[in-house]
């Protein structure tokens, strides 16, 4: 029997029309979709800061633990927070929890104070007592996960602002923007330094025009290099800047009093420092706030990283800059430094070499004066150098030279109080 061919049908062919809407429909909904989780996932999101006060019951008050340049403090302080940090990490906050910080150590009677601040991330729906109060009973909870530390938490914690956070963290010394908002990621990259970066940076300059670096250590006080003033020693002609724009700066100081070490001698470059007393106190904010000096006693280790920042030039002979620069480092050991190949025997005590022994970066002609800086396991910054001299710059097997800071801290408190 014949059979008709089978016939396709046009309805088997969807409109054009028909298959833009359904994927514009689609697209649409995954859009949507995706918007709502990062809406949820960020946007919800807000960050909670507290304060709370520590009382460590077995532990006696001493001059050691009034500075976070020794080692004392710092060891009780990473306990504090490490404990502080696990009972967290260990409870049903555990996702919010970002970092907890000791801000300093103070007396109070013959036992310690640990005052802390801490950040957390909520959502923006949860109720701000209920937060609050769930933070405070854990920590109540250390009380029985505080190993050999006899501790106790204050009775209550108070909510303070990003701003209040940002306020208490400038007051004390070597806090870079990571850590005043209490971020949990650290990041330095390029070699141009965004404002803020190296609060403590500060442009010496004679009649308008940088001449030398400087590291602020107080509201009154800024150390430097002394071979800065062998041509310029009157106070008067100096003025102090800060941000990290020498064409446009933040603040501008004039300098009131120059402090040259007694035994500075130019031609082995012994005791090159000098302290810089300002003309009016600095008030601290985000960008402009203290380094921390190290105790006199903090080791310094070779190979360790270090970072130098100034306005110095780019390459040997050349200009200096208008946009503040930093540069990574090494440590390199004085035994190192003093062979035949490098300053064959020229570096003294007191003197510290840190660059690259292949070159490169290295501090140059007007950097002199500057900071060199390093990053404790706290994220605090401690000055360990001052830049002091080398033969040219960033030349293999001839790094840059430093005043140590270790060697000269008796001299620094004599002059400064600091």
């Amino acid at each position: 029997m014949y059979r008709p061919p089978r016939v396709t049908s046009n309805s088997r062919f969807l409109n054009p029309w028909v298959v833009f809407v359904t994927v514009f429909a689609v697209v649409g909904i995954v859009a949507m979709i995706v918007g709502l989780l990062i809406h949820f996932l960020a946007f919800d999101q807000k960050s909670c800061f507290y304060h709370s006060n520590v009382q460590i019951m077995n532990v006696e008050y001493n001059d050691q633990l009034s500075s976070p340049g020794t080692q004392e403090y710092r060891i009780l302080s990473e306990r504090i927070e490490s404990m502080i940090t696990n009972a967290f990490r260990q409870s049903n906050l555990r996702n919010r929890f970002i970092r907890a910080h000791v801000v300093r150590l103070r007396q109070e009677g013959n036992s310690v104070v640990a005052d802390v601040v801490m950040k957390f991330r909520f959502s923006r729906r949860n109720n701000g007592e209920s937060m609050k109060g769930m933070v405070q009973a854990i920590l109540q909870q250390m009380l029985n996960n505080s190993g050999n530390l006899e501790i106790n938490p204050s009775t209550g914690i108070t909510t303070i602002t990003d701003q209040d956070t940002e306020n208490i963290l400038t007051q004390a010394c070597g806090a870079r923007p990571d850590l005043i908002t209490l971020s949990a990621e650290r990041v330095i990259g390029g070699t141009q330094a965004e404002e803020g970066d190296w609060p403590w940076q500060v442009s010496l300059q004679v009649n308008g025009a940088h001449h030398c670096g400087g590291i602020l250590i107080s509201n009154l006080w800024v150390l430097t290099a002394a071979h800065c003033f062998r041509s310029y020693s009157n106070p008067q002609q100096w003025t102090a800047t800060f941000g990290v724009s020498t064409r446009s700066p933040r603040l501008r100081v004039r300098v009131r009093t120059i402090s040259i070490h007694n035994n500075y001698t130019p031609a082995t470059h012994e005791n090159d420092i000098a302290a810089v007393q300002l003309e009016r106190a600095v008030t601290f904010t985000r960008d402009i706030h203290r380094v921390c000096l190290p105790a006199a006693t903090q080791s310094v280790t070779p190979s360790s990283t270090a970072y130098v920042t100034g306005w110095g030039s780019l390459t040997y002979g050349g200009n200096t800059v208008t946009q503040l620069q930093q540069g990574q480092v090494r440590l390199i050991s004085t035994n190192e430094c003093n062979a035949s190949a490098s300053y064959n025997g020229a570096i003294l005590p007191g003197m510290l070499c840190a660059g690259l022994l292949t070159g490169a970066v290295d501090a140059c002609q007007g950097d002199s004066g500057g900071p060199l800086v390093q990053e404790d396991s706290r994220r605090l910054w401690f000055l360990v150098g001052i830049v002091s001299w080398g033969y040219q710059c960033g030349v293999p097997n001839m790094p840059g030279v430093y005043t140590q800071v270790t060697a000269y801290r008796d001299w620094i408190r004599q002059e400064t109080g600091v």
